[in-house]
């Protein structure tokens, strides 16, 4: 009997986080333009520290740039206002923050985690229910693992685990890295906005080079992820 074809493994998607900003006007324009040159696949929020009404006016100005394009808008941290501001998620950093903000924001909305240590505490989130987890963020001093050892958890994690992994990078050569690993989104932040080139032409290279150092491992595929929540 003939074996089924195993379908071609999906390309890993992009996952932009924004810089904070005072005012979201010019931001949102900024998102509108880039959400259409590249396959992005949701965008991460992050907010300066304000008052609750304040920080849901400005992700409420982001909402339709975002959401409009097919992306999922996630608020870095500040769970208690996810379903006022309309957004569609938010990122936790470690288990016990997240265990904290699952009753507000389960099951309507995604929650995604970070700050995961060891292998223990990325099993951890898993079990407790995350709809996606990150490796390769800075911690509270700044401090990350190597381009190696965070190509390694996502291995890892992409071999024995259901949930999507993402890989945080901060260049093109970590981007490629991470696809090749076997991640499942790529979260790209402040060397996209802060390219001299302007954003918009650093997010299309970082699009195609993931794509094409996917290729280069797991062969062709449209680009599409495991799940987004």
């Amino acid at each position: 009997m003939a074996t089924k074809p195993v379908p071609p493994r999906p390309a890993p998607r992009l996952y932009l986080a924004t810089p904070p900003r005072d005012e979201p006007a010019q931001l949102a324009a900024e998102l509108a333009e880039l959400l259409v040159v590249a396959d992005v696949a949701a965008v991460l929020v992050r907010l300066r520290e304000s008052d609750p009404r304040s920080m849901i006016s400005y992700v409420k100005a982001l909402a339709p740039a975002v959401q409009n394009a097919g992306a999922a808008l996630l608020i870095d941290g500040h769970p208690d206002i996810v379903a006022r501001a309309g957004a569609d998620g938010a990122h936790l950093t470690g288990v016990a923050a997240m265990e904290e903000a699952m009753p507000s924001l389960k099951p309507d909305r995604i929650v995604g985690v970070g700050g995961l240590a060891t292998r223990h505490d990325s099993m951890a989130a898993g079990e407790a229910g995350a709809d996606y987890v990150l490796f390769g963020e800075p911690d509270a001093r700044g401090q990350r693992p190597s381009t190696e050892a965070i190509a390694e958890r996502l291995q890892w994690w992409d071999e024995l685990f259901e949930p999507p992994c993402i890989g945080f990078a901060t260049s093109r050569e970590e981007a490629e890295a991470f696809a090749a690993a076997g991640a499942d989104f790529v979260l790209v932040g402040e060397f996209i906005w802060s390219d001299p080139r302007g954003a918009k032409a650093a997010l299309v290279e970082i699009g195609e080079a993931i794509a094409q150092a996917h290729a280069s491992t797991f062969g062709t595929a449209r680009a599409e992820g495991k799940a987004e929540g």
